[in-house]
């Protein structure tokens, strides 16, 4: 073969060689950009479909919250309902259904809590004895609704409680309390008004129950006939008064209370009955008898122990009763009459005190005024020396 045509082959050849790798170099570009493109579309495509997922959830939250607070709406207006109906089996649901939404309502579990409140605050008096008896039944049924209301939300105060309601506010103004209790509630924060209550029969019980935070207000209550007992009760912080209370019948008992911090005022008017500090110990509380009234009845501090905090007698006006303190025990702490307190008559008696190693301040030297009885030298002797 002539070296002419081996040349022309072999420039075909390489012809055709830069042919092929032209068009397959053409075909590789041509797929990179077709991948790119595919690859912007499926990315344009996710961003999309993100954006389309994220408002149907966005949709379908709002539909279910709304859902929700129709559904709750209407659970408050059934529960509502049935609290104002006469049938007494009607009633009780409608207090729990209301308990029960509070629960599941946190939003609203303070308007919740006003409603059970405000069916205690509704009129009640007890029908006479020459009553029809289905008055007298209607009366009954009535009763063991509001004493419900007092169990359900005295649950809810109590540590481990499965949903708590401490710290809310509860409206108790003029109630009248027959009976029923709060033992071992905790009243930790909020406001809690017992303003203008009335405490005329049955027997009332707050034993246990912790005054640690927040505003316990007695002011103007009516003690008149019931027993009410804080026994064991702890008065550790926040503010309770009993500002212009009326104790004048039955018996309230604070016997083994403790007061070991936050403010307690009794600015009260002790007119009748017994009023019982048994055991109590005042240990850091500020406990104020200011402008107190004693003009009946007794108050008794007996084997009550004063070792620290600062109990007060300050303008407090003793006209009659009798106020005693045996076998107290006066060890530390700082327990005051002022020279502003008025002796005009009753008995405040000391005598028998078993510890006077740190005596209550008084604003008088010499003698005491009349009915102020304090022990005497050899007594005192013997109680220092029982206190070392």
């Amino acid at each position: 073969m002539s070296p002419q045509v081996v040349a022309a082959i072999i420039a075909g050849a390489l012809t055709v060689i830069g042919t092929l790798a032209a068009q397959i170099y053409g075909r590789r570009a041509t797929s990179r950009d077709t991948r790119a493109t595919l690859d912007r579309t499926l990315a344009e495509q996710r961003e999309q479909l993100d954006k389309t997922l994220e408002a149907q959830s966005d949709q379908l939250k709002q539909t279910l919250a709304e859902q929700r607070t129709r559904t709750l709406n209407e659970r408050f207006a059934t529960a509502a309902e049935q609290i104002g109906q006469e049938r007494p089996a009607v009633r009780l649901a409608g207090v729990y259904a209301m308990a029960g939404l509070a629960d599941d309502w946190e939003e609203k579990r303070q308007t919740c809590v006003d409603v059970l409140c405000a069916y205690l605050r509704m009129p009640y008096e007890p029908p006479g004895q020459d009553a029809p008896v289905r008055e007298r039944l209607a009366f009954g049924a009535d009763r063991e609704a509001r004493h419900t209301v007092i169990r359900v939300i005295t649950a809810h105060l109590k540590d481990g409680a499965a949903v708590s309601w401490q710290g809310l506010n509860f409206d108790f103004t003029g109630v009248v309390f027959d009976g029923g209790g709060f033992d071992g509630a905790k009243f930790s924060g909020g406001t809690v008004s017992f303003r203008f209550a009335k405490f005329s029969g049955g027997t009332v019980r707050f034993i246990r129950a912790e005054f640690s935070g927040g505003i316990v207000d007695f002011d103007a209550a009516e003690f008149s006939g019931s027993q009410v007992s804080f026994g064991s009760a702890e008065f550790s912080g926040g503010m309770v008064r009993f500002d212009e209370a009326e104790f004048s019948r039955g018996t309230v008992r604070f016997d083994y209370a403790r007061f070991s911090g936050g403010t307690v005022y009794f600015d009260a008017r002790f007119s009748g009955g017994t009023v019982s500090f048994l055991a109590a110990e005042f240990s850091g509380s500020q406990v104020t008898f200011g402008s107190a009234e004693f003009s009946g009845g007794m108050v008794r501090f007996d084997e009550a122990r004063f070792y620290g905090g600062e109990v007060g007698f300050i303008r407090t006006k003793f006209s009659g009763g009798t106020v005693r303190f045996d076998y107290a025990r006066f060890s530390g702490g700082t327990v005051r009459f002022s020279a502003a307190a008025e002796f005009s008559g009753g008995e405040v008696d000391f005598n028998g005190v078993a510890n006077w190693s740190v005596p209550p301040t008084f604003p008088w030297t010499g003698t005491p005024p009349p009915g102020v009885k304090l022990p005497e030298k050899e007594d005192q002797s013997r109680a220092q020396r029982s206190a070392d």
